[in-house]
């Protein structure tokens, strides 16, 4: 059926796409859309998400840091470049885990004093190649998997702690339920970090979008600015704005 190809055409450009935004393009019902999208589904060739499709599963399992590391590595390397360039001079920021975030680590170059609060231990790693960075590594139980800490003692530290920009990142984002992540710990931690902060970035590549992940964070308009990859969709690019973040595509 050519509507069949033309939903997949358009998933296939942006990745994933709403109900209505498919009833407005093709100018049918949502209930024919909900019912193509279904057969589709069946076919093997979408994922039904809320309100909506997508070409992958929208629901992200935990993987390991080291095989996270090696997806979409430009992006996230554009990504942190930008981040990087937030930082500032006597700052005070908080840094949490994730391979995006990692990378941010590498590609800060402190202009003068810095003070640095982290949860993961590889971003602790990269810093302390600079004597100008002040630590504090947040204590609490090892995760293997990311290489990062969470639990009580981590979320005690930060009761104590005010600091200038959170940089979060994240396994999955939905325009509409939030931002995600794998680990239940980690998403109070996370919550935690941007209490502690006057605002949080968001890093996170564009295959991150329409989709969610077991634990929500956020909502997507706590979030003060994202820096994100060209690859988003324009019409995630439009609705973000809307919202009244700031985007900064890399």
């Amino acid at each position: 059926m050519e509507r069949h190809q033309q939903i997949l055409e358009q998933l296939k450009e942006e990745k994933h796409i709403k109900v209505a935004t498919l009833c407005e393009r093709l100018d049918v019902s949502a209930v024919t859309i909900r019912k193509d999208l279904k057969l589709l589904e069946d076919k093997g060739l979408l994922f039904r998400t809320h309100g909506g499709a997508s070409l992958e599963n929208p629901y992200m399992n935990e993987r390991d840091v080291v095989e996270k590391a090696t997806i979409s590595a430009t992006e996230k390397s554009l990504i942190a470049e930008a981040a990087a360039d937030r930082v500032q001079e006597n700052d005070s920021i908080i840094i949490a885990s994730g391979t995006t975030v990692q990378q941010l680590g590498r590609a800060i170059k402190p202009k003068g004093k810095l003070n640095v609060i982290t949860s993961s231990l590889l971003v602790a790693i990269e810093l302390m190649k600079h004597k100008d960075i002040d630590i504090i590594q947040l204590g609490g139980n090892v995760r293997h998997r990311s290489g990062s800490v969470t639990g009580h003692y981590a979320e005690h530290i930060l009761n104590h702690i005010s600091s200038h920009q959170f940089f979060m990142g994240v396994d999955g984002i939905d325009l509409d339920f939030g931002c995600t992540t794998t680990n239940i710990e980690e998403a109070i931690l996370n919550r935690k970090m941007m209490e502690a902060a006057q605002k949080t970035i968001l890093l996170a590549d564009s295959s991150k979008f329409g989709k969610r992940s077991l634990a929500k964070i956020c909502e997507l308009d706590e979030i003060s600015e994202i820096i994100t990859d060209k690859e988003l969709s324009a019409s995630d690019a439009e609705r973000i704005r809307e919202m009244g973040i700031k985007l900064t595509l890399v």
